[in-house]
C-alpha cells in the first residue's frame, strides 16, 4: 500500500517523490503534528485561564458579599 497525500488540490505519492521531496514530506509530517500538540495545550491553557478567573470572581464575591458560596454549593 503506497502512502499519498494532498496539498493544494493534488494527490502526491511518497514513493515517487525525490529524496529532497521526502525530507520536505517529513518535515511537513512533522509541522503538521507540532501544531496539533500546540492546538492541544492551547486548549489545555484556555480552560485553566478560565477556571482560575471563575475562582478569582468567586473570592471576589466573598469578600464583598461575606458569603462563602463555595461552602454553600458543596455535597459534605
Amino acid at each position: 500500500m503506497s502512502q499519498e497525500f494532498t496539498l493544494e488540490g493534488n494527490a502526491y505519492n511518497v514513493a515517487a517523490l525525490s529524496e529532497k521531496g521526502k525530507v520536505l514530506y517529513e518535515q511537513l509530517l512533522f509541522v503538521y503534528q507540532t501544531i496539533e500538540q500546540l492546538n492541544g495545550e492551547h486548549a489545555l491553557l484556555m480552560r485553566a485561564k478560565n477556571a482560575y478567573i471563575a475562582d478569582l470572581k468567586g473570592e471576589v464575591i466573598e469578600k464583598k458579599s461575606g458569603v462563602d458560596l463555595g461552602a454553600l454549593f458543596m455535597d459534605d
